[in-house]
């Protein structure tokens, strides 16, 4: 199933992905082991705000 990733939004398989963390029961997916640092540091406020795109790499 894809799903997408709290902090930058970026698509993930949650059958594939390497990252994952369990917070108030529900398992959340990451693109990349920053992204599931970032959320493990500070899950409500990904929660509250939705993705931010920080770690995802600019296009040019």
């Amino acid at each position: 199933m894809i799903v997408v990733d709290p902090v930058c939004g970026m698509k993930v398989d949650s059958e594939k992905a390497k990252y994952k963390a369990v917070y108030k029961g529900k398992v959340y997916y990451f693109c990349s082991h920053h992204c599931k640092k970032a959320f493990e540091e500070n899950p409500e406020y990904y929660l509250v705000h939705g993705p931010s795109g920080e770690f995802m790499e600019k296009s040019t």
